[in-house]
């Protein structure tokens, strides 16, 4: 019985995830769809050149200039990786990613799910300059994959969404260290150097016991995220390496907190017994005793489970859908038949379609094969292959490598076509598939 309840606790912060990332999969789509109707209409002109406005930020000599696209892919999407970067630390310390045993079935398949993309793209564009793009069938988009899984309800177990969430999880983490590595512009070493100290002090913050989301916020955004975005180094790996500074632990204890909240039960009883005799007083210091309630919940949640439930709804229905509008808008006035069988286009929808389902499959196969990890309870091999075509839905990621992958416009056309073609390719096949197969065995 112990066990059970222990199980549940572990799993109750990756279902409560679920449950809100599902339904920014929808929105995403209304997101994406709307672009491409406003950037193949007559707004077109001024959809293109509304994301080509430069917006300065500084004062006095020091100023950075960026366009409006830059500072959503760079800073508004900074966000979105320091909600990853939470969710891998709570993953890694508390869920899924927790123990070897558990973890290694997911980062097998996400490593594999990764490696196979990546070298179809390379293969078909071997020698040509898009080569560089190899990065962008790498990614899956969790908000898409999971909304899915959600529409199918009760036909799919609970354990599959959980195993896709930590494939996702992996893969975001993937995602990051390959920006990082190979989509980088010239290096500032002094730049880097500052970012380093600011780390420091964060992670010397989080070892004294400071837990003020504030002062995380002040160090993490003033300082680690603009000097490794004057560094060279893409911005978003300052929001996931603040995102691992942010402390786990809590002021309070449970045992602790749930003393108090008994005393402060009673307080608000007796208060309510005593409320005849002077009413405006009673109500007045239940009003007090509640906001104290509030404050011990403060203190016995960890800033990090805090900052991450704030975040989840302006990340879902403001940055998602701002950057999906942003760079899903593609003219198809301007596509040939050459450029729908090009090497990129090819690569990134063979990359995403094949390879993502062969190295998700073929490296969860080699997990249980080599007896390293196992099947997570009531999920069948069945059920893997179904999460094979749903790892191919790249779109979010996919968008935001190609950005940074392509300065050639052509190439870039090509390579969102390919996302958006491959997304929903995999995603209606997916549906479908586990549809058919359904929970039984």
């Amino acid at each position: 019985m112990k066990k059970s309840k222990l199980d549940i606790y572990l799993l109750l912060p990756i279902k409560n995830f679920i449950e809100k990332k599902t339904s920014v999969g929808l929105l995403l789509i209304f997101s994406a769809l709307l672009a491409m109707i406003v950037a193949n209409s007559p707004l077109s002109d001024a959809y293109h050149s509304l994301w080509k406005q430069y917006i300065y930020l500084g004062i006095n000599d020091f100023v950075i200039k960026k366009n409006l696209l830059h500072w959503i892919n760079d800073g508004l999407m900074s966000i979105f990786f320091f909600m990853i970067g939470l969710e891998l630390k709570r993953e890694i310390l508390q869920g899924e990613l927790s123990s070897f045993k558990k973890s290694m079935l997911p980062i097998g398949a996400a490593i594999g799910g990764m490696i196979f993309p990546a070298l179809i793209f390379f293969y078909l564009n071997t020698g040509l300059d898009s080569v560089s793009g190899w990065g962008i069938p790498m990614a899956t988009d969790i908000a898409f994959a999971l909304g899915i899984l959600y529409l199918l309800g009760d036909r799919v177990p609970f354990p599959l969404k959980v195993f896709l969430t930590a494939i996702a999880i992996v893969d975001d983490l993937g995602a990051v260290l390959v920006i990082a590595f190979f989509y980088t512009s010239d290096i500032s070493i002094q730049s880097l150097a500052i970012a380093g100290i600011f780390l420091l002090i964060l992670a010397a913050a989080n070892l004294i016991g400071i837990r003020n989301t504030l002062f995380y916020a002040v160090m993490g955004i003033g300082g680690l995220w603009l000097a490794i975005l004057l560094s060279g180094v893409h911005a978003t790996i300052a929001a996931v390496l603040a995102a691992f500074a942010i402390p786990n632990t809590k002021r309070i204890n449970t045992p602790l907190f749930l003393r108090k909240s008994k005393l402060l039960g009673y307080e608000i009883q007796q208060e309510f017994r005593n409320r005849k005799k002077n009413p405006k007083e009673a109500e007045e210091n239940i009003t007090h005793t509640i906001e104290k309630f509030a404050s011990l919940t403060e203190d016995a949640t960890p800033p990090l489970q805090r900052l991450e439930h704030a975040l989840h709804p302006f990340v879902s229905f403001v940055v998602l859908p701002i950057f999906a509008f942003a760079n899903a808008g593609v003219s198809l006035g301007e596509t040939s038949f050459d450029s729908v069988i090009s090497p990129v286009m090819i690569g990134v929808v063979v990359g995403l379609i094949f390879g993502k389902f062969i190295g998700v499959v073929l490296f969860s196969r080699l997990m249980v094969w080599f007896k390293i990890a196992d099947l997570p309870k009531k999920v069948k091999w069945k059920h893997v292959y179904g999460i094979g075509f749903l790892a191919a839905i790249g779109f979010t990621m996919s968008l935001f490598i190609t950005d940074l992958a392509f300065e050639n416009e052509y190439y870039m056309s090509q390579a969102k076509i390919g996302i958006l073609m491959a997304s929903s390719i995999a995603g209606i096949t997916g549906y479908f598939y586990l549809r058919k197969i359904g929970n039984g065995s």
